[in-house]
């Protein structure tokens, strides 16, 4: 039994940012037409205040399969570790037998920065050139660059908690060649930041509202990433209820996002006014954004069947170029126990 192993590095490599747009856009059709398989993922409380997530799902058509182990430990920014920790087990939809091994926390990054970027694409207005970015983490990387490849931004405004980190990023933007020369700066208040933005891209870790709901202007295009529990929320609930609302999965909107959940309770918002799944509106079989003016609202809770399918996409890429290394792990015997 060969295993072949992935490094973040290589993936990326493998699979470049406009392309992995493209491959989250026919996962999130199947998942939206029935031709992914998706259950729900298992939650365990781990450490100080962190989330250990396992999440399977396979996509039969494209041979797709696998698994992925995460958690999620905002704490470790303290401890100089990384927020996210994760592994992705892609397996031979045919047999079940391990092909490869993926670095998680890259494949997330990279996976929730395409749906961002296909939300922006579907829903934000094609005029669409200023952004407000909260967040500084590899998760903001990811989502401003997946913006970068559908939009023709010429002003980004970030807003993060520590200064120093947002100097930083701002310097590491700036010097990407996907940002083309673009105004990138710290914004100096989360009111500013939004103030006339087309954009708002909120990839944070805070367990209450960022975004100053009175300066999200009439037809800005907002994707919320970071919060994916049912206590937590990146918008408040006025926000919600004065936008469209698309969800990666309805069931998973309604069992998990915490921006909707809270809305609800608060009687701002209703279940039957989720609008559609980002999968139905890339379809075809919903409209995306219908008025100028219109403020739309995409929220993700994150799902496997993107990190299943982009994963895959890599590993076939790997193995057709020879990139990672390959471990022979054995285990030939026919045992029939589980």
């Amino acid at each position: 039994m060969t295993v072949r192993l992935l490094t973040a590095a290589e993936l990326r490599h493998l699979v470049p940012m406009s392309e992995a747009i493209g491959l989250v856009r026919h996962a999130y059709i199947a998942l939206s037409t029935g031709q992914a398989i998706v259950p729900p993922r298992l939650h365990l409380a781990v450490g100080d205040g962190g989330t250990a997530l396992y999440m399977p799902a396979a996509v039969p058509a494209d041979g797709a399969l696998g698994v992925k182990a995460v958690t999620v430990c905002p704490t470790n920014a303290a401890r100089g570790l990384p927020t996210i920790h994760a592994l992705v087990l892609v397996q031979d939809a045919s047999t079940g037998a391990p092909r490869g091994l993926i670095e998680g926390a890259a494949l997330t990054a990279l996976r929730t920065g395409a749906a961002g970027g296909l939300a922006a694409q579907l829903l934000a207005r094609p005029e669409a050139h200023i952004a407000a970015l909260f967040g500084t983490g590899v998760q903001a990387r990811a989502q401003l660059e997946a913006a970068f490849a559908v939009r023709p931004l010429t002003q980004v405004r970030v807003v993060g908690r520590d200064p120093g980190r947002t100097r930083a990023f701002v310097r590491w933007a700036a010097a990407q060649p996907w940002s083309g020369g673009a105004t990138i700066l710290a914004a100096s208040s989360p009111e500013l930041a939004v103030r006339g933005a087309d954009l708002v891209i909120t990839a944070t870790t805070s367990p209450t509202p960022v975004v100053p709901t009175e300066e999200v202007a009439p037809g800005c295009h907002v994707t919320a990433v970071g919060a994916f529990t049912p206590q937590t929320r990146e918008v408040d609930g006025a926000l919600v209820g004065r936008a469209t609302v698309v969800v990666e999965s309805r069931a998973a909107a309604l069992a998990e996002a915490g921006d909707l959940l809270l809305a609800i309770a608060e009687g701002r918002f209703a279940p039957e006014r989720i609008h559609a799944e980002i999968g139905e509106v890339a379809a075809g079989l919903r409209p995306g954004r219908t008025r100028p003016d219109e403020v739309t609202l995409f929220k993700s809770v994150g799902t496997a069947v993107l990190d299943v399918a982009v994963g895959a996409a890599a590993l076939r890429r790997a193995e057709a170029v020879g990139v990672g290394w390959t471990v022979e792990l054995g285990g030939t015997g026919a045992g029939g126990e589980a």
